[in-house]
């Protein structure tokens, strides 16, 4: 039998594939259970289902792992004090008044630049900048100051403008902390009646923060895996949801994770942490083929973007062929991709890596 591959052994174009641009999704399902679920099961084989057949595939005793991040309206528009147009994207904020962001304008601000936002209702200076993002100070709490005057930021790959639909469509219905810039989006088929069944059916839940930040669509520029360096997101994973994952081991239940910002959390609390107290900071958990799950037998998720960080996610945990045979086998099928798209239900590799990076 080959050897499992590793970070070391692989380079970008192992995490490729051809996606017809009209397979992205550029609006949700009209309901949120009324997407299509592809199942790849423990030994590798495919099956084609509807999003309302989750109960199906889930046992009493399995417990749920949803992360309940909350998207803000982190973008905002408007110009320079001197007149250059700008677009602020709200990265992460620091403190109530404070903000790092990500500006597009013709020309990077310096501090003290005075930034006019959303048709002069406000302005914001550059304190700073930490790499490629900079440091606001704003003048009134920031994330007020978003929820009256930012829209939703969309990513890159839907080309409309966010709406009013947005605004609760690219939103799970158990959002609760706010902070994230995009949205968890295997949340997103979850509605309240599927919550519901799935209690009524003996399935436990539990929470998990983690803030997606931007840097979740950036590409992988390096041609050798090993040499990428992931992106910062804050977590929290409580310790009512350790216990919760002790108690579903010692029943013989499985730990679902309810799309890939859990799985990172997850994984890095069982890194970081003791297994019983909350564990909470920065990570930058980069997971991939070979990598050895503590936390998790199964994932949730939606399809992700060629030779991104999160592909190689779901490869580490599934395999590398099976993932390629289910994006073929998505492609062909004309499932909708992305945020807005379909979904995946993963069983973790029969086979277990014998390694981790």
């Amino acid at each position: 039998m080959p050897n499992t591959p590793v970070a070391s052994d692989l380079d970008i174009s192992d995490f490729d594939y051809h996606l017809p641009p009209e397979l992205i999704a550029q609006h949700p399902a009209e309901r949120r259970d009324a997407s299509r679920l592809l199942h790849l099961d423990a030994g590798g084989g495919l099956h084609d289902r509807q999003f309302t057949d989750l109960p199906a595939l889930l046992r009493a005793g399995d417990l749920l792992v949803f992360n309940d991040t909350r998207v803000i309206k982190a973008r905002l528009r408007g110009h320079k004090a001197s007149g250059g147009q700008v677009e602020v994207l709200i990265e992460r904020i620091l403190d109530p008044q404070h903000a790092l962001a990500h500006i597009r304008a013709s020309k990077s601000p310096r501090p003290g630049t005075r930034l006019i936002l959303a048709d002069g209702a406000f302005e914001a200076e550059v304190t700073g900048r930490e790499d490629a993002l900079f440091e606001l100070a704003f003048p009134d709490a920031v994330l007020d100051l978003l929820e009256r005057h930012g829209s939703v930021p969309l990513p890159p790959y839907i080309t409309h403008r966010a709406d009013s639909d947005d605004e609760s469509r690219y939103q799970t219905v158990y959002a609760d902390k706010p902070g994230a810039v995009a949205a968890p989006t295997a949340g997103l088929h979850f509605d309240e009646a599927m919550l519901d069944r799935l209690r009524a059916q003996g399935i436990d839940t539990a929470f998990v923060t983690l803030h997606v930040g931007a840097g979740t669509f950036q590409p992988v520029r390096v041609t050798h895996i090993r040499d990428h360096i992931m992106h910062a997101e804050r977590y929290v994973v409580p310790a009512e949801t350790l216990r919760k994952i002790r108690e579903t081991r010692a029943r013989g239940g499985r730990v679902i994770a309810v799309g890939t910002t859990s799985v990172r959390s997850l994984e890095a609390a069982a890194h970081e942490g003791d297994g019983e107290h909350a564990t909470e900071g920065d990570t930058r958990i980069f997971i991939t083929p070979g990598y050895r799950f503590a936390h998790v037998d199964a994932l949730i998720t939606n399809f992700h973007l060629p030779q991104s960080t999160l592909l190689m996610l779901v490869s580490a945990l599934a395999g590398m062929e099976p993932i390629r045979r289910a994006y073929e086998h998505a492609v062909q099928s004309r499932y909708r991709f992305f945020s807005y798209g379909d979904a995946m239900f993963i069983e973790a590799a029969q086979t277990s890596p014998a390694q981790t990076p």
